[in-house]
């Protein structure tokens, strides 16, 4: 029985309740989530009917299926959120986003601090943010510093010290500060940061005009430019609104295949961020969107908006059991035109895109589909490339790049110093390293590549492949990239006899391999360079009567290269804790080569 057929006949017995379907390749991975109202209608969809050229692509590598029913289809798009959480298909979106705002924190501490810091962590203190940048609640903290004397030090010390001497700190160390004036200063900065400012700008100047009278007029002036610098932040930050409440704007648009997510960040009445998402689609786009809001809230680390605005037409109620903050669609007013202004942007965005996404297709999906046609083997998703640096067998390192969907991943590189190889073997080292990282992948359940690369020849290829099947019983297709006379990559080899694979020098392909053949390449050429470098300084100290592991980091901490070593006189190599002779043998081995 063929796919297409096993598959139909699975669709002729699945239920037409609400629930979850897990898409599955020819090796039973789970490479696609969905939920579906009726799980019956949605799945059978992917089969029957024209399709884009993206689930097209998708359908092409379905080769089984799993469902999971659920109660309602709120409950199915939670179980959605945690299978996507649980699998990380390779056609749902991971939605990441690794970018995080300061906040100004008051910590919850017997004697509390005032802190700019980038990690929300629940019960610790209030928070108050995010700013749009770490410059802005910098200055900000920095004003409240010179007004309000909070608790500086990390740590309780045992004496004053300079922050009570100059006003800035209550010097609980030493003296007792009652619960009440925390309590006090707390209230101040936090309608300060609330917005409320009047109140400290009437009592500052209240102060500088006493100052002045008082013939202080250096402390007046001081209080006239905090003053300033008060209203100097509140107009940097182009108040919006005089309605503080933190709120996060969606806006959305569709268009051939694609969905463009626009989410204004709106804090202390201000729009301090504009994040936009473009995502692929493949259920219903109200579908994709529930799944957007779900995973993006499920990845957010900061502390979360009070509301949450989203367009009409779509269902607040289960958005609202999966969000914890409210979440409303405005009818009228600035609030509806804030959402309109989001949906504006997307539809813009949309329209920018799509010859982007095209040409990035042809270079990365497209090229890797065109790869695997060539080589006959399922489309590398996933490569992984090596390649060994050293000079005549001296410190010799090897490296790895990966490449996810044609793109390089560049945090799944990975650096190598070789062990167990004397002299310059490149096959030893190649399997030393293969070994290593694969022995690795199966030991933590790491993602195994769909195609491994290795920079060189026959005979590197075989090494790898040697270890691969004979050692660890994997089944990875192994390929090696030979580079011509002007050492740029000239031929790709694959297969049981090594064959030269026929393929197009003009094509994105072609061009995919040497991107991955001159990244791995620079990769490995900067680790060796660095490894060598670090490895020649102490090899000019070694070998110097008096000079030991100890010694050398002395030196190296003091001067901080040879270069700046040989500048030094046996007086200033002295200097550092050597005794006089050590001083001289280390100044003699500095100069041997000068005369």
């Amino acid at each position: 029985m063929d796919r297409l057929d096993y598959i139909k006949q699975k669709l002729s017995v699945v239920p037409t309740e609400p629930g979850c379907y897990l898409m599955k390749d020819d090796q039973g991975v789970v490479i696609y989530v969905g939920k579906a109202k009726i799980l019956r209608n949605r799945v059978r969809s992917y089969f029957t009917g024209a399709h884009d050229d993206k689930t097209t692509r998708l359908v092409s590598f379905i080769h089984d299926f799993e469902y999971i029913v659920t109660a309602s289809e709120v409950e199915s798009l939670l179980l959605e959120l945690n299978l996507i959480k649980k699998y990380k298909p390779h056609f749902n979106i991971n939605l990441k986003d690794d970018k995080s705002y300061p906040f100004i924190k008051i910590t919850k501490e017997t004697h509390p601090r005032l802190i700019v810091t980038r990690q929300v962590k629940k019960g610790t203190g209030y928070y108050f943010g995010p700013y749009p940048n770490a410059y802005s609640a910098h200055e900000t903290k920095k004003l409240l510093d010179q007004i309000y004397p909070m608790r500086k030090c990390n740590k309780m010390p045992d004496k004053l010290c300079l922050y009570y001497h100059i006003g800035q700190c209550l010097g609980p160390c030493v003296y007792p500060v009652e619960q009440s004036e925390y309590d006090r200063m707390k209230k101040e900065i936090s309608d300060f940061l609330n917005g409320e400012n009047d109140d400290i700008v009437k009592q500052l100047e209240a102060k500088m005009y006493k100052s002045s009278e008082e013939m202080e007029f250096e402390r007046a002036k001081e209080y006239r430019d905090l003053i300033q610098h008060i209203n100097s932040i509140l107009y940097d930050q182009n108040m919006m609104s005089t309605d503080m409440t933190t709120r996060d704007i969606f806006g959305f648009a569709v268009d051939k295949g694609w969905m463009s997510i626009q989410v204004f960040y709106i804090r202390q009445g201000k729009l301090i961020e504009r994040k936009a998402s473009l995502i692929p689609i493949y259920q219903s786009p109200e579908d994709e969107f529930y799944k957007f809001i779900g995973q993006f809230y499920l990845h957010q680390n900061e502390v979360l908006p009070r509301e949450v605005h989203i367009p009409n037409g779509l269902d607040a109620e289960m958005l609202n059991s999966i969000v914890e903050s409210k979440v409303i669609q405005p009818k009228r007013g600035k609030k509806k035109e804030m959402v309109d202004l989001a949906i504006k942007n997307a539809k813009i965005s949309l329209s920018n895109k799509f010859e982007l996404i095209a040409k990035n297709e042809e270079r990365t999906i497209k090229a890797i589909e065109m790869l695997g046609e060539v080589m006959n083997i399922r489309t590398p998703f996933r490569i992984e490339a090596f390649d060994n640096s050293n000079i005549q067998g001296v410190d010799p390192v090897s490296a790895m790049v990966s490449f996810i969907d044609g793109k390089p991943s560049k945090k799944d590189y990975r650096k190598y110093k070789i062990k167990s190889v004397e002299g310059p073997d490149d096959y030893a080292s190649m399997k030393e390293v293969i070994r290593r990282r694969y022995s690795r992948v199966l030991r933590d359940e790491l993602p195994i590549p769909d195609l491994i690369i290795v920079d060189g020849g026959v005979g590197h290829m075989r090494a790898a492949q040697d270890v691969l099947t004979n050692e660890l019983s994997l089944d990875i297709p192994v390929a090696g990239l030979v580079k011509n006379e002007k050492h740029k990559t000239s031929e790709l080899l694959y297969g049981d006899a090594f064959e030269v694979v026929p393929l197009n020098k003009k094509s994105q392909a072609f061009y995919l391999l040497q991107r991955i053949q001159d990244e791995v390449h620079r990769f490995a050429i900067d680790f060796h360079r660095k490894t060598r470098s670090k490895t020649s300084v102490y090899s000019l100290l070694d070998n110097i009567d008096g000079i030991g592991p100890k010694r050398k980091k002395q030196l190296l901490n003091e001067f901080k290269s040879i270069k700046n070593m040989k500048t030094k006189s046996v007086d200033e190599l002295k200097s550092v804790g050597l005794p006089i002779k050590v001083a001289e043998s280390v100044y003699s081995k500095l100069h041997e080569d000068e005369g």
